[in-house]
């Protein structure tokens, strides 16, 4: 059986109960039958007159409820004197009023009784069963009937959000998905949303990969005909190349991978140190983008529509459509532009499509209307194509902003200084050539190959204003600390607490189930560093919050991946795609300077992205995380608070979200 963490009091210290009589010593009074005593020492109501009898009750309500008021006065005023003390500046602390402090803290939250029926009265109802792969801001029925057409009804909505502040269950038949590597082959499916004919329909050059098994759905890396791993390879000799493997060697980390099937792709060239984003549309069933997180791979909700993405300009050394259904040749080509504008100088787009092959078929004049209109916007991005194979094609982006005053069309043109921006939140797609102006201009066969990209020199570090050499360092070092403390807390936890499967051996380390992991408040992604850096087999969505300093380029170019967000929105994933959701510091950024948003807002969310039995890993200062704890016992969660050092104004909150089960129908 699982032993819980602390749900947010200690049990049997501090709790209320009532006295129980005391007995008197001597035993004459209590045998005094000659007055009608007995032995409580009360007269008996046969011999008591009415008015004393009353009157004594009085008393006693009255003693009961002033000390009921006194107790209740007493901590408010205690509280309020907590607050006031931890607001005390880190710099100049007060030494023993902080300990006087933490003890009155300890107190307070030991008392227990009192405030845990106050909490568990207030606990998070159940959403409904119609909620059960909800994705706010993505509703496509719900932005048709508001008149959105065009494309613009699978943009997210966020303006017309109406919030649910309730707890969403897994499936019936919901299972823990299978540990790494294993779970990046087969998944329950009863985990997704996708019936068994959407699996055995499923015809594209990325979907065709799966079988049906039973309660489980697999994924093979060859088809009967063309697989994965000769596509790849077929990629990989166009650029020029022997094989998948020399694709580092050419500067190549991080690709953004359209409409990605299922992530066979993706789940390729991850075992070739290449990380791959999947970006698709949301789709109410047989969603691509919740069974590429299910296998455990990179994934997000997004699409080229009327928006930017909420990448940095110059992100991805590669971009990837392989049938994908954006259609590049309309709207003067915008949407090529915008991929023009993630795409590192050097780095390479791969389009799949049976639109190359119309080119040897004079019957079929539309396709090969869009195979002309998109190769000559290719060529005015100065785009250089390679040689074609089959239905594939492959441009290489200039390395040379020489090129755009070369061309022989000055269309489109390039974005002016004011308009070049790093990252914006989902502005409006611009139609001009974007990060021309950016100092991280610089080709990939140029920069420095994985893994020493990871941790930037000072050349590097030059481009990102701010930023010294000895401040990432000092970062790294931190970090690596902090992962390994992390690790010495969970692992314990995860590999006494989770339960076995039948004909399973006890974990190898790291002991865990940890796959896909959330940085909140990813500042220079020292978290992702970290976890790599000490051989942890996860992937980092590495979020810069809105609201705080924009260092999602810098994060790009040390070969993570990341997006821009704001959290009081909620987030572009399905429901239960991470085990680890990491903030440190979140909640200060966003609940201390004029908050947009309620905290409860915020914890709703990360308990609909996380799965269950996953973990939440919260630092920040004393006063937020005890304000934080306390929202927790709404949430059905197990949680505790740990010390990170006594002279520190900062805690650690430890929370697990439990496996509820769905009762079936």
């Amino acid at each position: 059986m699982r032993k819980p963490l602390l749900r947010g009091v200690t049990s049997g210290r501090g709790s209320f109960s009532q006295d129980s009589p005391k007995k008197e010593d001597d035993a004459d009074l209590n045998r005094k039958s000659g007055t009608g005593v007995i032995e409580n020492g009360f007269v008996p109501e046969a011999f008591s007159p009415g008015p004393i009898r009353n009157r004594q009750k009085l008393i006693v309500s009255f003693l009961r409820y002033s000390s009921l008021v006194i107790v209740v006065l007493a901590l408010t005023g205690s509280f309020w004197w907590t607050l006031s003390l931890t607001s005390v500046s880190s710099h100049k602390p007060f030494r023993g009023y902080r300990r006087l402090q933490e003890q009155l803290v300890s107190e307070l939250y030991e008392i227990g009784d009192l405030s845990l029926a106050l909490s568990k009265s207030r606990e998070l109802e159940f959403c409904s069963e119609e909620f059960e792969n909800h994705v706010p801001c993505f509703n496509i029925s719900e932005n048709l009937a508001l008149g959105f057409s065009d494309g613009k009804e699978y943009s997210r909505h966020c303006e017309h959000l109406t919030k649910q502040n309730c707890l969403l269950l897994p499936p019936v038949n919901y299972r823990i998905p299978l540990r790494w590597p294993t779970g990046k082959d087969v998944i329950w499916l009863a985990n997704v949303k996708i019936t068994a004919q959407e699996v055995l329909s499923s015809g594209s050059l990325t979907k065709r990969m799966m079988m049906l098994d039973e309660d489980q759905v697999s994924f093979r890396s060859m088809s009967n005909t063309f697989g994965v791993e000769d596509y790849s390879h077929q990629i990989a000799e166009i650029i020029g190349l022997r094989n998948v493997s020399h694709f580092a060697q050419t500067g190549v980390r991080t690709i953004l991978d359209i409409e990605c099937g299922f992530g066979s792709f993706g789940a390729h060239l991850y075992s070739h140190q290449l990380l791959t984003m999947c970006l698709a549309n949301y789709e109410a069933s047989g969603s691509q983008v919740q069974l590429t997180l299910e296998r455990g791979l990179p994934a997000m909700i997004g699409s080229f529509s009327t928006k930017q993405l909420p990448f940095p300009s110059l992100s991805f050394d590669m971009i990837h459509c392989a049938r994908c259904h954006v259609e590049w040749e309309k709207k003067d080509g915008i949407h090529l532009v915008e991929a023009d504008r993630l795409l590192r100088p050097g780095g390479y787009f791969v389009w799949t499509d049976p639109v190359m092959n119309s080119q040897r078929s004079p019957r079929k004049k539309d396709s090969r209307k869009k195979w002309n209109v998109v190769r000559l916007l290719a060529e005015n991005l100065c785009w250089e194509m390679l040689p074609q194979q089959d239905e594939t094609v492959v441009w290489k982006k200039t390395s040379k902003k020489s090129c755009y005053a070369a061309r022989k069309t000055a269309s489109p043109a390039l974005c002016s200084k004011d308009r070049d921006f790093e990252t914006l939140y989902y502005r409006n797609l611009q139609p001009c050539i974007g990060g021309s102006n950016s100092r991280r201009w610089i080709p990939i066969e140029n920069r420095r190959k994985w893994p020493d990209q990871g941790q930037l020199n000072s050349t590097e570090l030059l481009m990102h204003a701010g930023l010294a050499s000895d401040e990432l360092s000092v970062d790294t070092v931190y970090w690596h600390n902090a992962v390994t403390n992390y690790w010495s807390l969970l692992s314990p936890l995860v590999f006494s607490d989770h339960p076995k499967r039948p004909g399973e051996e006890d974990p190898s380390p790291p002991y865990n189930m940890m796959r896909n992991v959330m940085d909140m408040n990813a500042q220079f992604g020292g978290l992702n560093d970290a976890l790599l850096r000490t051989g942890k087999s996860v992937w980092v969505m590495n979020v810069i919050p809105a609201k705080g300093t924009n260092t999602l380029p810098l994060i790009f170019d040390r070969g993570f991946l990341g997006v821009l967000h704001d959290w009081c929105e909620p987030f572009p994933t399905y429901p239960r795609t991470y085990d680890l959701v990491h903030a440190q510091g979140l909640l200060s950024l966003e609940f201390t300077d004029k908050p947009r948003c309620q905290m409860m807002d915020l914890f709703v969310e990360m308990d609909r992205i996380l799965r269950p039995e996953g973990w939440v890993i919260l630092k920040d200062t004393i006063h937020l995380i005890e304000l934080a704890r306390s929202i927790v016992t709404h949430f059905k969660w197990e949680a505790r608070i740990v010390e990170i050092e006594s002279s520190s104004d900062e805690r650690l909150l430890i929370c697990q979200k439990p496996f509820l089960k769905q009762q079936s129908s």
